[in-house]
């Protein structure tokens, strides 16, 4: 099965193009390749491909209108964007635009596979233009946040974290995979940056409707309840 499955890398650097080319192929995907925008949306109208590897700082349209393009032609083929940058308003913009994870160079292959692997097992799912959890309803391109019609004041870093938990609704995140998909550092085991941040989160999203949509799982992490 996994001889099937294509991937198309786009990346502007020949080599990285030719070492994740040839890593991909090794590890028994079939490889397609492209240095631009102009041709990754292309190839990605054209072939229904199992994953998409896409660099973000390629020639226009750069990775982040690549996306916003191919979702709008309707092609929901996962995307993995890189990139070298680490700030998370580039991290919350590509998943704005449409990708399914977030990757920032320099990066181990091992990750890259267990990445592309997830992606790979997940499949295609369209993408709504809002994500709505309960009455919770947050709109990453119009950056907004409401609950029961009530508009909610959200920090970058607060969007961001629930942004992270409205795209897996029900689901238990631990406090490093928040910290890697949020913050994008390493997780440092004495750090409660993840509590804080929850903490003003709930006290925005929360307490003022009288809700307990954030729950600690005790020992495990952190999930939002779709039906607090």
């Amino acid at each position: 099965m996994l001889g099937r499955m294509r991937v198309l890398v786009v990346e502007d650097d020949p080599a990285m193009t030719a070492m994740l080319g040839r890593s991909l192929r090794r590890a028994g995907y079939a490889v397609d390749t492209a240095a631009t925008g102009t041709d990754a949306v292309w190839h990605i109208t054209e072939t229904d491909y199992d994953v998409v590897v896409l660099d973000a700082m390629i020639p226009r349209p750069d990775g982040f209108e690549v996306c916003q393009q191919i979702r709008a032609a309707q092609r929901w083929a996962p995307v993995l964007m890189l990139t070298a940058r680490d700030h998370v308003n580039d991290k919350v913009r590509g998943l704005d635009a449409g990708a399914d994870d977030y990757l920032t160079k320099p990066f181990v292959l091992d990750e890259l596979f267990a990445r592309v692997r997830a992606l790979t097992r997940r499949g295609p799912l369209p993408r709504p233009t809002a994500l709505r959890v309960a009455d919770l309803t947050l709109d990453p391109a119009a950056r907004t946040v409401d609950r029961g019609g009530a508009a909610l004041a959200l920090s970058n870093r607060e969007f961001a974290l629930l942004h992270e938990f409205m795209r897996r609704p029900g689901d238990t995140l631990s406090r490093s995979h928040l910290i890697e998909h949020v913050w994008d550092i390493a997780y440092d085991g004495g750090s409660n940056l993840v509590d804080v941040y929850l903490r003003h989160l709930r006290d925005k999203i929360d307490r003022p409707f009288g809700r307990d949509t954030l729950r600690t799982v005790r020992g495990a992490g952190y999930r939002l309840d779709p039906d607090a």
